[in-house]
């Protein structure tokens, strides 16, 4: 970012952050100023920066521990989504309820059939009069069970190409055709859900794109979020968005000093350089780092930190692109929680076969070993990222298959 930038939004925190504001009066005034997500384009409510300055904006807001604009899929997936490829009329109808956090969206893509083969997907919508009505069942739905709307993508013509035979639309969570249950995860947590979805209803106008084009905007929201798992936490501080969640009368002061509580007692550790010095800081006073492989394997986690930084800020300059970036952020990102998985269960040793032990020691490191399994799976397989390297990249050629041609109703599926 350039310095005038940084010097101008450190002004405005300054003149107009409040910690005795509610939530939702502070989220309303982010949104007014363009601050809240300020890579959107003008027109979209932002401001036009780079990925990189906004990231360092909400760096910048944790730095002065101030509450960060509404998180989560709206904010991260559907309002660039949406400034992609939305008409002027659905920009202005959603994402200013994205960015002062009164709706929350969920991720409607997987289908148990249709995971790593996302075009596969069969949840079908069929046209009746100026309203789709879908049918179908969606898993490892991201915070389905709290969102308020959803990104669909659906079948919308089985007798085009797989890849050219689906629709994207915005769809009302909350409606009788549409059932939410929730996954319990082996970390305790309940972060996905799986939806099933009988003849449920969305407008005509809540398609995002074109008829039977929903792969190319679909892929619109993977790149970004590929991008964004890679770039990492900013650490700063959060609070539930939408009216199920209902965080707006809360005090936004109060919300970020809980948030602070909850990262020292390693309750969301975010996987970066900020925990990794507090494993090193760990490893210190346990007396290993006077072990060469230990000393070597925290040398090599800090290389790929710094590496994979190197890779985002070359995403941001143009003549240095790949293409693949997104893809290999994604992949260090996986392979970056594997490390502080594997690390961390050395340093505290046999502590970490007992949760309630290890703990003690730290209960980031029992945190992020559990959570370790995810990041490779969601998001797109690391297996994917390399296929889509390989072929999109390096010119790699593609895995055998049927013609791209063939009419989805004729392909062999899956059950």
């Amino acid at each position: 970012m350039a310095t005038d930038e940084m010097d101008e939004l450190a002004n405005w925190l300054d003149a107009n952050w409040d910690p005795k504001l509610t939530v939702g009066e502070w989220w309303q005034i982010l949104a007014d100023s363009g601050y809240a997500k300020p890579s959107l384009p003008e027109n979209a409510y932002g401001r036009g920066w780079g990925q990189g300055q906004e990231t360092q904006a909400m760096r910048l807001m944790a730095s002065k521990d101030i509450l960060g604009p509404p998180p989560g899929l709206g904010f991260m997936l559907a309002a660039p989504t949406i400034a992609a490829h939305g008409t002027q009329d659905q920009i202005d109808r959603y994402i200013p309820q994205i960015l002062n956090g009164q709706e929350a969206w969920c991720q409607l893509f997987s289908e148990p059939v249709a995971g790593s083969d996302l075009a596969g997907l069969q949840t079908k919508g069929e046209l009746d009069g100026d309203e789709w009505h879908v049918t179908g069942q969606k898993v490892w739905t991201s915070q389905g069970h709290a969102a308020d709307l959803g990104m669909l993508v659906a079948r919308t013509d089985p007798t085009a190409p797989k890849h050219r035979g689906m629709s994207y639309f915005a769809i009302d969570m909350d409606q009788d055709g549409v059932d939410v249950r929730p996954l319990k995860e082996m970390t305790g947590r309940t972060f996905f859900s799986e939806v099933f979805m009988d003849n449920a209803r969305v407008s005509n106008d809540d398609r995002i794109g074109d008829l039977g084009d929903g792969w190319r905007v679909a892929n619109t929201t993977l790149t970004v979020e590929r991008t964004s798992i890679g770039t990492g936490s900013t650490g700063v501080a959060m609070a539930a968005p939408g009216k199920r969640m209902n965080s707006f009368d809360r005090v936004a002061g109060e919300v970020v000093q809980r948030s602070k509580e909850s990262r020292a007692e390693g309750h969301a550790p975010g996987v970066g350089m900020k925990l990794f010095d507090r494993y090193v800081e760990m490893a210190r006073k346990l007396g290993r780092t006077e072990e060469p492989t230990m000393r070597q394997d925290l040398m090599k986690l800090y290389t790929m930190m710094q590496v994979n930084r190197l890779n985002m800020q070359r995403a941001r300059v143009k003549a240095q692109r790949t293409g693949g970036e997104p893809n290999i952020a994604k992949l260090w990102n996986g392979e970056h929680h594997r490390q502080f998985r594997d690390i961390g269960l050395r340093i505290i040793g046999a502590d970490g076969m007992l949760a309630a032990t290890a703990s003690m020691t730290d209960p980031a490191v029992v945190n992020v070993a559990l959570n370790a399994q995810a990041p490779p799976i969601y998001g797109g397989t690391d297996q994917i990222q390399k296929n889509i390297i390989g072929e999109r990249v390096l010119g790699l050629p593609k895995e055998p298959g049927h013609d791209r041609n063939t009419p989805f109703n004729e392909l062999p599926k899956n059950v």
